[in-house]
């Protein structure tokens, strides 16, 4: 018992806390500002994300777009600018829910890892990171993600078979069930958990670098912001192929061409080498980067004005 509060607790070699969270930062209002960080980071980059998905489901030996710029142009010039957030309302609402599923869960389990002074393990907030990713995909990412990849599918291949996300969410229910919403589901939880796994202790890492240590700039959405967009870069090369498979899994045509997530992967790797499971990884990388440092800027910031009006 003593050996493992040793491993997992803070000791005098533990990394920083994050910088915005403390021990008291749990119960309901870290997940009141999780939705609200995450609704405001989707309108902001939510281009980026369609763009990505759209190269991850493209024809390897015959595609429809060069590049990210190409893929930009063609959707603006066929669908107007609001072809760039086709299926954004349910993901507005959904990342709302993952990020507050997010940080609900993180902050409440890695209370238990931190001392008085807010300081955790290394392996505490990876554990911590681990429980969060997992907690987001189960209840929000996989249906979220579902629907957005089946209506920006249906879009690129001109079928019209949705009118938007809750036209899909009622034809997918009606005709597949609930485990409809549920297709991809383990590499988004492989994904989800891996990501946030690997982002806390490399937000906490790159902020510690970044800042010098300077205790003034803890709750500095700027700072935070930039380690975040550094943590989300790194952690790309972590979770693309699982990425990949996911977008694969959750298309329209899944049903017909794979049995489940490891036959989906064998049939990828066999027909379009190893290169197709870091299709994407640029556009994910500039998503991730956007994304992850909004999040790390974003929450902060609702923080310190939460604490202004004295809640």
């Amino acid at each position: 018992s003593s050996d493992l509060e040793a491993f997992l607790l803070p000791t005098s070699a533990a990394s920083p806390a994050m910088a915005f969270v403390t021990k008291k930062e749990s119960g309901v209002k870290s997940v009141v500002k999780g939705f609200v960080t995450g609704g405001t980071m989707v309108v902001m980059s939510y281009p980026l994300e369609y763009v990505k998905t759209q190269m991850q489901l493209q024809s390897k030996s015959n595609p429809e777009y060069t590049g990210i710029l190409d893929c930009c142009k063609k959707t603006v010039n066929k669908h107007g600018v609001s072809g760039l957030y086709r299926g954004a309302s349910v993901r507005i609402f959904g990342a709302g829910c993952q990020q507050m599923c997010r940080w609900g869960a993180y902050t409440n389990i890695s209370a238990f890892f931190r001392d008085d002074n807010g300081k955790i393990s290394v392996v505490g907030n990876t554990v911590s990171g681990l429980g969060a990713g997992v907690t987001e995909a189960i209840i929000a990412v996989t249906p979220v993600e579902t629907i957005k990849t089946r209506v920006t599918d249906d879009l690129r291949r001109g079928t019209n078979q949705y009118r938007g996300s809750g036209d899909a969410i009622v034809k997918i229910l009606k005709s597949e069930g609930p485990l409809g919403l549920y297709r991809g589901a383990v590499p988004t939880i492989l994904k989800q958990g891996t990501n946030q796994a690997v982002r806390m202790p490399l937000q906490t890492y790159f902020f510690g670098l970044i800042s010098f240590g300077d205790e003034t700039k803890k709750k500095s959405p700027l700072y935070n912001g930039i380690a975040g967009a550094m943590a989300g870069v790194g952690s790309v090369f972590l979770t693309q192929p699982q990425d990949c498979v996911k977008s694969r899994m959750q298309s329209e045509q899944a049903k017909e061409l794979y049995s489940g997530t490891l036959d989906c992967a064998m049939k990828m790797l066999k027909s379009e080498g190893p290169q197709a499971f870091f299709a994407g990884s640029v556009p994910r990388s500039m998503q991730m980067a956007a994304n992850v440092g909004l999040t790390f800027a974003i929450y902060p910031a609702i923080s310190l004005l939460l604490e202004k009006v004295g809640m």
